[in-house]
């Protein structure tokens, strides 16, 4: 229940921040070529809050945060003052009509600049990208890519982390092949490999593109021993102290963490026996653990943490940088992302990506929550990532969209005429219909990953 506050209040945070500066590039061009801007709502439904501006805007923050509008005076819509004909949106020349509608998108590009700019500014603590292990007759197995070694770069783009690694992979995505370069901890020397991935099966429901290549990084040890017991939990109460070591679970023998960890899970609300030893005293307390849900299921959970080795400092880096550097970084994260993003656009349109991996309100609200609890930079990463993602799918050629306004605005340009009004109502209605298809979509795979 807590994780689900959690996400939810990420999320309604993340949108509001980036729907208030998607509208309000818009707001701000209009009223530059001397519109009037009747509202400005984010959110839509009832209003929660308004105010009235002295520019006579009605500012408006509203129930369902899923969205929001600028309502510009406009003849084909209100009735207008004569004094007020010029003020309206219709009246502008079309250049000043395609300036106020791109002026949205425009806004989150720029704000997405700015959020990384800031990240890139603070710092972002990070672990280098080095490979712990390759599963046996996978595709990285094939390709003789070695573990023990640092990717430096995939298909020519530069890896500092694990966060570029999979951003890089994720772009590789219907691609017959891949080139990885990799160096060794001990050496400068660059080796190069080419993975074969024409057959490669991708599902970011079930795995990462790291897993499902084979590829496992490197993590420091996790000893069977417990470093940490909760106050007041199951574990506690049970009697397990610090330093106890694992070795079975109902008589189940557990060699590792993960072994017990899972063992525990399969038993919520139920008692198990846990045999310990404790200096060299083999002791079996018994435990009921609570029930948690986690990914849609019921787990059990004691309460206990594992003891573990400290990070190796050569892989700890913070990627931090000056006034100027950080602009060049984020401009170039920026423009990464938004390729990233029309990449994967294309892909779906072909059918190399499935539309399976398309992610509704439910997994933007999972994301949010994610990034927001590992801390304000990674909340930043996120916010630029989904304002580079609103700024582009506003983009697409749906009528209902304001790339469908800057389509109709085109034709017009290059006409001199403007569409006709039922050809733009046919076309809102399609684009409307398709979109409500596409948030279907998402919102069905989102159950499905929650549910399965």
């Amino acid at each position: 229940m807590m994780d689900f506050l959690w996400n939810l209040a990420s999320f309604v945070i993340a949108l509001g921040i980036l729907v208030t500066v998607h509208e309000y590039g818009h707001f701000w061009v209009a009223r530059k070529n001397g519109v009037k801007v009747e509202r400005f709502s984010v959110g839509f439904g009832r209003a929660l809050w308004r105010k009235t501006g002295k520019d006579g805007t009605e500012y408006v923050l509203a129930m369902i945060p899923l969205g929001g509008y600028v309502k510009m005076l406009d003849e084909r819509i209100d009735d207008v003052k004569p004094e007020d004909k010029d003020k309206t949106f219709n009246s502008k020349t079309v250049y000043q009509r395609i300036a106020i509608v791109a002026a949205g998108p425009l806004a989150n590009f720029i704000f997405a600049l700015f959020a990384l700019y800031i990240m890139f500014l603070i710092g972002v603590p990070s672990v280098k990208p080095m490979i712990g292990n390759i599963s046996p007759s996978s595709i990285a197995a094939e390709a003789n890519l070695t573990k023990d070694s640092e990717i430096v770069s995939i298909a020519g783009d530069k890896t500092r982390n694990w966060q570029e690694v999979n951003l890089a992979l994720i772009g590789q995505i219907g691609n017959q092949e891949i080139t990885i370069k990799t160096k060794n901890s001990d050496s400068q020397y660059i080796s190069s490999f080419t993975l074969d991935t024409s057959n490669w099966e991708f599902s970011p429901d079930k795995t990462s593109a790291l897993t499902s290549l084979g590829i496992s990084p490197y993590r420091p040890k996790v000893h069977n021993e417990l470093a940490a017991v909760a106050e007041k939990s199951p574990a506690e109460l049970g009697g397990l102290l610090v330093g106890d070591k694992l070795i079975a679970v109902n008589d189940v023998l557990t060699d590792d963490w993960v072994a017990f960890a899972k063992e525990i899970k399969q038993y919520p609300g139920k008692e198990v026996s846990i045999t310990i030893k404790r200096n060299d005293e083999i002791l079996t307390p018994l435990v009921i653990p609570n029930s948690i849900e986690q990914a849609g299921k019921v787990i059990g959970y004691i309460g206990v943490a594992p003891k573990v080795d400290a990070w190796p400092k050569s892989l700890l880096v913070e990627l931090s940088y000056g006034p100027i550097d950080s602009l060049q970084e984020s401009a170039q994260r920026t423009w990464n992302l938004t390729s990233l993003t029309f990449s994967m656009i294309g892909k779906l349109i072909t059918g190399d990506v499935s539309v399976k991996n398309l992610s509704g309100p439910i997994g933007i609200a999972q994301g949010a929550g994610n990034s927001a609890s590992h801390g304000f930079v990674y909340f930043l990463g996120f916010l630029a990532l989904i304002s580079i993602n609103l700024g582009i799918i506003n983009l697409l050629p749906l009528p209902v969209l304001d790339g469908g306004h800057l389509l109709y605005y085109l034709i017009e340009l290059f006409t001199g005429k403007e569409v006709p009004e039922k050809t733009q109502e046919a076309g809102f209605k399609f684009g409307a219909l398709a979109l409500l298809m596409l948030m279907a979509i998402g919102l069905f795979n989102d159950f499905s990953r929650v549910l399965g």
